[in-house]
């Protein structure tokens, strides 16, 4: 669930939302609330209905199969486009410390268009063939991932804990070659709630975890322990990571630079460390990254193996590889997706489009998972071999409708954005693109339907 947005998107914001300030500590309080109500819903439903597939099953089996099939697509969709933009993200980080080790040349080919371009799709094909090895391999890896993710995070804050504003404004000032002041920021709700829409991304890793509910080990215990606890401690490591470089960088140095060029905590703290400190710090950008890969691959996966299994896709897609055990037509098939997004980053030279896409998809997938909280009692979805964590009805419901209310306000907020701004083009306004995803799964879901049907 350590996404790779907390090294770059609490900077890159400033320019994002211009006058944010320093009250980007209240945003990410403010994004994190919806966020928490959506896990516990996903905690309830994930100790009743323990298979893979995850949110797809959950509101197909609770709500309806066709709600569960078009927001599950459009979060595949979107999920899969962020693999490609977190693939791309990772080649300047690779060449930054290559170029710090003393590797000019090599360094400045790997910021060529097309070097970059092959090194995102390596990387990202890697992962896969990670995926499609099994569980064991997995599970090394992305162990291994998360154990360096957190030495290193703690690094950088210790790296920045170790230096006063005014020893960084000092450093970075001459650096620069003029004077860094420190201006106060003004407290707006309106641009904390528009900050919050867009940081609630940092938080949606722990839909991952239910994916693969049928392959967990006691999953109707292990996964709403592993949903909640993992959101509480990467909560806390965000905001005090995200706290620390904001303490001594002023926020209007971090609004300056994100507006001329991409940023992130790593490029920050160059105006303070030393070459090797900044090798250390930017490998471990480079690790944060790519530990995203094989979980947010195997998440995409495993919703078209569930697809698959329901008819509702090619039944190639749910065949599972004869020695590894693992649904490797469907990991293939989310690679290429994936591909597809590195390519879209390429050539567009815009990585919010994708996360947009993909908060968008994410923000209407919870309010279904939700509702799927409120009804699912009432139907035959849920295992009389598991019992929910929160028993009580009234307090899952509770969080239930919380939970819609928050969400449904955060994607109108993201969609009121998105259609007041400048952009010419239907294609860079993530709000159109989702619906255009959605309009082709109701398209697939209907096919099929009819397919069905004609074959009874």
């Amino acid at each position: 669930m350590i996404g790779a947005s907390i090294y770059i998107v609490p900077f890159e914001i400033q320019a994002a939302v211009p006058g944010l300030g320093n009250n980007i500590l209240y945003a990410f309080l403010l994004a994190s609330l919806p966020a928490l109500l959506s896990a516990f819903a996903y905690a309830i439903l994930s100790s009743s209905m323990p298979v893979t597939g995850g949110s797809y099953i959950y509101v197909s089996r609770a709500l309806h199969p066709f709600l569960g099939f078009i927001a599950s697509f459009s979060q595949w969709f979107g999920l899969s486009i962020v693999m490609g933009v977190i693939a791309y993200m990772v080649g300047p980080f690779i060449s930054d410390v290559i170029l710090n080790m003393g590797f000019e040349h090599l360094a400045l080919l790997l910021k060529t268009g097309a070097a970059r371009l092959i090194l995102s799709l390596l990387l990202l094909w890697i992962f896969v063939f990670i995926n499609i090895i099994g569980v064991k391999s997995y599970q090394f890896i992305v162990t291994l991932l998360v154990t360096i993710t957190f030495i290193l995070g703690f690094i950088v804050i210790y790296f920045a804990l170790s230096n006063t504003q005014e020893s960084y404004t000092k450093e970075a000032s001459l650096k620069v070659g003029n004077d860094i002041p420190y201006l106060e920021s003004t407290f707006s709700w309106n641009k904390i709630i528009t900050a919050s829409s867009v940081l609630f991304a940092s938080f949606i890793g722990f839909d991952s975890i239910a994916q693969a509910g049928g392959e967990a080990k006691n999953p109707s215990k292990n996964l709403p322990i592993a949903i909640i606890f993992t959101f509480i401690i990467v909560s806390l490591f965000y905001l005090i990571f995200t706290y620390t470089i904001y303490r001594i960088v002023p926020w209007n140095f971090i609004q300056s630079e994100a507006i001329t060029k991409d940023i992130s905590a790593v490029s920050l703290l160059g105006y303070v460390i030393s070459k090797q400190s900044a090798v250390i710090i930017l490998f471990g950008t480079c690790i944060t990254l790519l530990k995203d890969l094989p979980s947010m691959i195997l998440s995409v996966s495993r919703f078209v193996y569930a697809w698959s299994k329901d008819n509702l896709f090619p039944r190639l897609f749910s065949n599972i590889h004869p020695i590894y055990n693992t649904p490797h037509f469907a990991i293939l098939f989310s690679g290429l997706i994936a591909s597809a997004g590195i390519f879209g980053c390429h050539f567009a030279s815009d990585i919010f489009l994708g996360i947009n896409i993909m908060v968008i998809s994410m923000l209407f997938n919870f309010i279904l998972i939700c509702s799927a909280v409120i009804v699912f009692s009432r139907s035959s979805v849920a295992s009389e071999d598991f019992k929910p964590i929160l028993i009580n009805r009234n307090t899952q419901k509770l969080i239930a409708y919380a939970g819609i209310a928050s969400l449904s306000f955060f994607l109108f907020i993201i969609t009121r954005n998105d259609l007041q701004s400048s952009q010419k083009e239907f294609y860079f306004h993530p709000t159109f693109v989702w619906l255009i995803v959605l309009t082709l799964a109701a398209t697939i879901y209907r096919s099929y339907q009819k397919k069905s049907a004609t074959t009874l």
